[in-house]
């Protein structure tokens, strides 16, 4: 029978014992910051004037290390940054590129309109030296059914250019009739200056538009 309570006393004490290692170990576990701090132990710290660690405290000595998900959030902001700036990067480009593009453009709508008006000028240019030329080929025409010196008193109330540019269509006309021109009779009856005036001014300017 003293065998039997003695073994029981045994069980009891060994029982006490696992108890109290258990409860130690979550306490030093707890202490340490790898479990989850209990409110069990908060008074067992509050006597012992002890803080236990968690996340987010540390000792001086060898700081926590810094958490997963912090390191993988931050790393993504990072990245987004640096995209980020890639995009604003290309943006600027673009626009820079579309600056040009446009400054071209414009260059390009500059000479065509100066262009238009130079090509513009000169079809004025030949038009109205076209009409003039048909005009004066009908004058020569007229003339030449007309006496000399009936020609020669309306020659002579012209300015010199269209005595000139009547006279030289005289000229093309009967080389490309093979006749006579009659320019030379013409000047035969012109006043002596002034015939010595326009055929001055025959040997020394070109033909003439106007």
């Amino acid at each position: 029978m003293a065998r039997g309570n003695g073994g029981v006393g045994k069980s009891i004490a060994l029982l006490l014992l696992i108890i109290i290692l258990i409860f130690g170990g979550m306490f030093w576990f707890s202490y340490l910051g790898i479990m989850k701090p209990s409110k069990v132990f908060a008074p067992v710290y509050k006597v012992l004037h002890l803080d236990p660690q968690t996340s987010k405290s540390s000792t001086k000595s060898k700081p926590l290390t810094a958490d997963l998900e912090e390191d993988r959030f931050a790393k993504r902001i990072e990245a987004l940054n640096i995209r980020e700036e890639t995009l604003n990067k290309r943006e600027e480009d673009v626009a820079k590129s579309e600056g040009q593009n446009e400054a071209i453009a414009k260059e390009l709508e500059e000479r065509k309109k100066s262009q238009d008006e130079r090509e513009k000028t000169f079809n004025n240019q030949v038009k109205k030296y076209d009409d003039r030329n048909v005009n004066i080929e009908q004058i020569v025409s007229y003339l030449n059914s007309q006496p000399p010196k009936t020609v020669v008193d309306q020659l002579v109330a012209m300015d010199d250019q269209d005595i000139i540019d009547i006279l030289r269509k005289a000229d093309e006309l009967a080389e490309a009739n093979r006749t006579t021109s009659m320019s030379s009779v013409w000047l035969m009856y012109f006043p002596a200056e002034r015939a010595a005036e326009v055929q001055r001014k025959m040997a020394n300017k070109p033909v003439s538009l106007d």
